[in-house]
């Protein structure tokens, strides 16, 4: 039981920044560029642009946020996605 490694021990520095980064964006997207949404005035396809982003372009930067962190995820972490059991040479 004192072998087992503990949750702060085995942390990639990539997969920090990376969430760190990931969480930064949605902090940016969530609060500050809605938060100045109003100020927005130039028009994109006929309507504002505040009004465009605070309705429509959240939920794209939400959606593109996920799919970034689960693409970098499978890049560097590419040994938890494997199931247990299955060796390096095993995978073609």
């Amino acid at each position: 039981m004192d072998d087992l490694p503990t949750p702060s021990s085995n942390r990639d520095p990539r997969v920090l920044a990376l969430k760190l980064g990931l969480l930064a964006a949605w902090f940016l997207f969530t609060f500050v560029l809605c938060f100045f949404a109003r100020s927005l005035d130039f028009e994109v396809l006929g309507w504002p642009f505040g009004y465009w982003f605070a309705a429509q372009g959240s939920m794209l930067a939400f959606i593109a946020i996920v799919a970034v962190h689960a693409w970098a995820m499978n890049r560097l972490a590419p040994e938890d996605a494997r199931p247990t059991g299955v060796r390096d040479d095993d995978v073609a």
